[in-house]
């Protein structure tokens, strides 16, 4: 779940949570022309040089390095998130991130030769990463620096200019990117709207080169809905409920602290956060008497007090989980608190699919296990619903983990792990289905935000025109069957450069023959 807006021509529910989300009308009215005018900026091609690229994502890492503490500060306002979550999970994440996108965008940038044909024995080919143009970025209040900073390295990096859209839900953090972004980035190119749904909505009735949006799958459809208006292409960074299947092979003290982690960093709203788990019932005794253990060591002074136990953000998502508690069997934890949206480590049993836990995606630190009689059963239960972003997978079998990896659809399948993908920039990130469309992290980042344009150069030789003038009428049937052939020729790995110089020896060597013969010349 993430901020629920009103986009083009659908209403639903928000929350307004603060001063910022509330809509300004001149800057209503000044929306269409930010946007023109980072697009004439786009246009005056400031952006495609490799100098200017890297500089940009060398002055995105500064930012990191030299305004952590602010950062930190902001997400502390919003989420109370301590410290060492702010930096790990968000800031040095971008940092990370700007370094390998600034070793490596050099070659990014560079052509890619493509194979040549039995059509294109004489031409030149190559593929370029062509910028979209003005992208449009909307991120999520969950990790507020890491879903903002993260697409935009890719953005950078593939020479866009960007519309930089923050969440509304995370005020402080929102306000900390505007004040900082343009101190450290190219203010023409890289623009910070804040605002609330009105100004989302405003937005995406703009024209966009591309839209990156992460948030909620209800969203993410609108949004889809949006830029098919202009048949803009997007990315969807959503969600949904990602299983852990847990069998008797694994080692369950390592299992369950791995899963607790992954469950209640940032309390659980985490778009791959382990959303249920599925294991037999003598699994399950175990996973829970273990969890008891992990929990009170995670938190030695108990978990409301612990400044590494973050909050909900706001009281609407709050009351959303505490319903979720209505209908369920608390093993562990179940105490709550409005009055600073604190709900403790919670894990529940005898859940059955129907209860309400089991509908959405959960998105905080209640943690529900179901109980199945086998691997083929957790199997069939999860392939019955929709792809989740992540799968986990808890054994050291390896026809388990091959079965989950083979038969599972989802963004990804971790074993023995749980949310460390995230910070894998070798790994392509994102979900199928409803937990997303197309995947970002390192070059997969920048393959997002370009476009590749296939360049196709021929020459005007004797020996090319030769070749193509076939195509050309009056045609007949002896021009087809030779078309048809050479269309269908396969080319094995030949050095073709030394087939055309060949080539060319040869013709040489046949016009000297024709000069001596007829013009008797001898060389």
């Amino acid at each position: 779940p993430c901020s629920e807006r009103t986009m083009v021509g659908v209403a639903i529910q928000v929350e307004p949570t603060s001063s910022s989300g509330t809509p300004d009308p001149s800057s209503m009215a000044a929306l269409t022309e930010v946007v023109e005018r980072v697009r004439k900026t786009y246009r005056s091609g400031v952006t495609l040089s490799y100098d200017f690229r890297l500089a940009q994502l060398k002055q995105l890492r500064k930012l990191c390095i030299e305004r952590g503490e602010e950062l930190a500060a902001a997400l502390s306002t919003d989420l109370r998130k301590g410290k060492f979550e702010s930096y790990v999970c968000e800031i040095e994440i971008i940092k990370a991130e700007t370094e390998h996108a600034i070793r490596n965008l050099k070659t990014w940038m560079r052509p890619e030769k493509a194979d040549r044909t039995t059509t294109s024995i004489m031409d030149t080919m190559k593929i370029i990463p062509d910028p979209w143009g003005v992208a449009l970025i909307i991120s999520s209040w969950n990790y507020p620096v890491h879903l903002t900073l993260m697409p935009l390295v890719g953005a950078i990096a593939g020479g866009n200019c960007v519309i930089i859209k923050p969440s509304e839900l995370a005020p402080a953090t929102s306000k900390t990117l505007d004040q900082l972004i343009p101190q450290y980035l190219n203010e023409d190119c890289y623009k910070v709207v804040q605002g609330g749904p009105k100004e989302t909505e405003k937005l995406l009735a703009e024209k966009f080169d591309y839209i990156f949006y992460t948030g909620s799958s209800r969203v993410g459809q609108l949004v889809y809905s949006a830029a098919s208006n202009h048949l803009t292409p997007v990315t969807l960074e959503m969600g949904g409920k990602s299983p852990v299947f847990l069998d008797n092979t694994c080692n369950i003290r390592m299992a369950t602290e791995r899963i607790l982690w992954g469950k209640l960093v940032n309390a659980g709203q985490t778009c791959i956060a382990p959303d249920y788990i599925l294991c037999t019932p003598d699994v399950q005794e175990d996973f829970i008497k273990t969890a008891k253990e992990m929990i009170t060591k995670f938190y030695p002074d108990g978990a409301r007090h612990s400044p590494d136990l973050c909050r909900i953000i706001n009281e609407r998502h709050f009351r959303r989980l505490q319903e979720l508690l209505s209908d369920a069997e608390v093993a562990v934890g179940g105490e709550t608190d409005e009055s600073e949206r604190y709900i403790a480590p919670t894990i529940l049993v005898n859940v059955k699919e129907t209860h309400k836990i089991m509908q959405d995606e959960i998105f905080g630190p209640i943690l529900p296990v179901l109980t199945v009689n086998s691997v083929n059963e957790a199997l069939n239960f999860i392939t019955e619903r929709n792809p989740p972003l992540t799968c986990y997978v808890f054994s050291t079998r390896r026809e388990v983990r091959d079965a989950f990896t083979n038969r599972v659809s989802a963004g990804s399948i971790c074993v023995n792990e749980t949310c460390s993908i995230i910070i894998v920039n070798s790994l392509p990130f994102g979900g199928v289905g409803k937990s997303g469309i197309g995947a970002y992290h390192g070059k997969h980042s920048f393959d997002t935000f370009t476009h590749k344009k296939s360049v196709l150069i021929k020459d005007y030789s004797y020996i090319t025109d030769s070749l193509i003038r076939l195509r050309y009428p009056p045609y007949g049937d002896w021009k087809q069957k030779l078309i048809t052939l050479a269309i269908g020729l396969p080319l094995p790995g030949i050095p073709w450069r030394l087939i055309i110089f060949l080539l060319g020896i040869s013709t040489g060597m046949i016009v000297i023959l024709i000069i001596q013969k007829y013009y008797g010349f001898t060389l």
